[in-house]
């Protein structure tokens, strides 16, 4: 399996969280340098024509969209299926909060900063106060729980690196006790937090200058 990312972008961190806490190891780990648009070319374009990141290429079977791998690597390489139960309701709910993640709260990251990093645009407040509303409903999600969907699962992975990457930023979801609970106990069990981690300091970069 070959695995085409960027090491700073928080999906492709899911995914290499996930490839350890397998025990999978890619064949080749291929980065994309986005801002020098590598997505766009031909011998990348042919593997996804959506030219996005992360992507893998297993043995000419090409997937993107992160939490698409993820599920993929579980299911194909899971000694067991804790990270992603067969159970359909417990299935159910670290699928709403994968697209939780996806569409309300790394999304709140994305257009906030995004436009600031990329862009040179000023902060909009709109997008700020959006960030404060997803950063509630994973606060009130977690009120009880110790991990985001029952057991520890691949929604904690997905969500872990989201956060972290609101940590590199300077955002203080301490203000969020649930979040900040859940926060320590997920880097400590999960394998490849030390990973991600170094991707997130290099994402860093970008808030430095």
């Amino acid at each position: 399996m070959d695995f085409y990312y960027s090491p700073g972008s928080a999906p492709c961190r899911s995914v290499l969280m996930t490839a350890k806490a397998l025990g999978v190891e890619f064949d080749k780990k291929i980065v994309v340098n986005t801002r020098a648009g590598d997505q766009f070319k031909p011998e990348y374009l042919k593997i996804n024509p959506q030219h996005t990141i992360p992507t893998l290429n297993d043995n000419g079977f090409a997937l993107w969209e992160s939490r698409a791998i993820m599920v993929y690597l579980v299911e194909k390489h899971g000694q067991d299926d804790k990270l992603f139960p067969k159970d359909t309701q417990k299935q159910a709910l670290i699928n709403q909060r994968l697209y939780f993640d996806m569409g309300t709260l790394y999304k709140s990251f994305a257009d906030y900063y995004y436009p600031q990093i990329f862009l040179k645009q000023a902060p909009n407040a709109e997008s700020y106060k959006k960030i404060e509303s997803a950063f509630e409903i994973f606060n009130a999600l977690l009120e009880g729980q110790t991990y985001a969907a029952g057991d520890y699962s691949l929604a904690d992975i997905a969500l872990l690196a989201t956060v972290s990457t609101f940590d590199v930023a300077g955002f203080n979801y301490k203000r969020y006790s649930n979040v900040a609970k859940w926060y320590e106990q997920v880097k400590e069990v999960t394998p490849g937090w030390v990973i991600n981690w170094t991707g997130c300091l290099e994402f860093r970069k970008y808030f430095d200058n």
